[in-house]
């Protein structure tokens, strides 16, 4: 092989780089998997299910709000569970060892931070990096500068990075009860300390910063939205959307509880009951629950007709995925690299949806994603969730109408149009 030929070969610093972008953001799927769980468990805790609002059930609520609380609890749950999700994804061979290093890194970096409290006035708490008003009753919630879902995140970096480097390690002959996978959760405890100590220095100042983004972001409202919209679908094309969504789902904003507990991110404040909350949320269930089951009828009657009953089943099953539960990446990657353009109009429709969901006043919110057993589960908590339906039903309209077009117009070769000979291999493996 030549030195040209061999060098083409090599994957390129940015192919090297793609690749752990793409390997971490399938890292941080792990712990959003835990997601629908803590919020169907948290929503049977509310006042109007079980609660003194609802059945009346209020001991049973309790210990449903405990439950789901202690996930979705953005000081220790949602962190400590990326932690480990980001630990155990992005360590080569990553076993149960990898994820007690983590936990033990975490404990000891959040305890450091514990004994450093932030001074607030009298009657007030650290929400983010500023001082709020919260019930006196809650003097111990928040009171240190908390880097949340990102100290987590970098926690389980480390995690990964000290586990891969020393699990095989072998120490002198007297302290071989510390070799190799038994060394990683000391060291990590010393790494711990350290990164808490660095928090306490550098936190305020990036919080500060990712705050008043944040806050400008919202403050943009309905354009806000609609361009967390349309980034978030372009990400997904190279697998980087989850690095827009944990900061926005789970991060950024604030909001103090009746109880005074403060929480973060768009999710949990919608789950908590802030009415203002789910600016990052409301478009994606037209677009999940009708649009994109649209986009799969429109592919089907554009099949070939002796293709058409296969490609209609897939398609059946990939659209009441997307319609009950807001799993979509099935649908999207049967389109995204054989029709980019459609794609595109696709991202740029999604961000329609969030703009114009949120002009209308239309607040929701999911634990998951934008699916019926969202919906069906958020009714209660969410700001006009009727007009989804009538919403989401012109955006199945469109969406028929332009993929429909698009593929008859240039020949697409969307599922059931593939060339003759792509064809009959699908069906040999079909049958295999």
């Amino acid at each position: 092989m030549s030195t040209n030929a061999a060098a083409a070969a090599k994957p390129s610093h940015w192919g090297n780089l793609l690749q752990g972008l793409q390997k971490m953001g399938r890292s941080l799927q792990l712990p959003i998997a835990v997601l629908p769980a803590a919020g169907i468990v948290n929503r049977l805790g509310q006042p109007d299910v079980f609660g003194a609002d609802g059945l009346g059930w209020t001991n049973v609520a309790k210990v449903f709000a405990g439950a789901g609380g202690a996930l979705l609890d953005a000081t220790l749950g949602l962190p400590l569970l990326f932690c480990i999700g980001v630990a155990i994804g992005m360590a080569k061979k990553a076993d149960g060892s990898t994820a007690l290093a983590a936990v033990a890194g975490f404990l000891v970096y959040r305890g450091v931070l514990n004994q450093f409290p932030v001074d607030c006035p009298d009657g007030q708490a650290l929400a983010g990096n500023q001082c709020v008003d919260y019930a006196a009753k809650a003097a111990a919630n928040a009171t240190y500068q908390n880097p949340g879902v990102f100290g987590g995140i970098i926690m389980g970096l480390l995690a990964s990075f000290f586990w891969v480097r020393f699990h095989r390690t072998k120490l002198i002959s007297w302290l071989g009860f510390f070799n190799g996978r038994r060394l990683v959760p000391i060291i990590m405890a010393f790494v711990g300390i350290v990164f808490a100590v660095l928090c306490l220095w550098v936190w305020p100042p990036i919080g500060d910063a990712l705050e008043s983004f944040s806050s400008w972001l919202e403050g943009l409202g309905a354009v806000g939205s609609g361009i967390f919209g349309v980034v978030n679908r372009g990400l997904l094309v190279i697998g980087l959307h989850q690095f827009l969504n944990v900061p926005m789902w789970f991060q950024f904003g604030s909001y103090t509880k009746p109880d005074g507990q403060v929480v973060h991110g768009d999710i949990n404040m919608f789950l908590s009951g802030d009415p203002s909350a789910g600016i990052y949320q409301t478009g994606f269930f037209p677009i999940m629950m009708f649009a994109l089951p649209a986009a799969c009828l429109a592919m089907v009657h554009c099949a070939r007709p002796e293709r058409r009953k296969v490609v209609g089943g897939m398609m059946l099953s990939l659209a009441l995925t997307s319609f009950v539960t807001g799993i979509t990446e099935p649908i999207e990657y049967s389109f995204m690299f054989v029709a980019p353009v459609l794609y595109a109009v696709h991202a740029v429709l999604t961000g329609v949806s969030m703009t114009v969901t949120w002009a209308l006043g239309v607040k929701d919110g999911f634990s998951f994603s934008a699916g019926l057993i969202d919906y069906a589960i958020n009714w209660g908590l969410a700001t006009k969730p009727w007009m989804i339906i009538p919403i989401g039903l012109c955006f199945a309209a469109v969406y028929y109408a332009i993929f429909r077009f698009a593929i008859t117009k240039w020949n697409l070769p969307t599922p059931g149009r593939e060339p003759e000979e792509e064809a009959a291999e699908l069906e040999r493996e079909n049958v295999k």
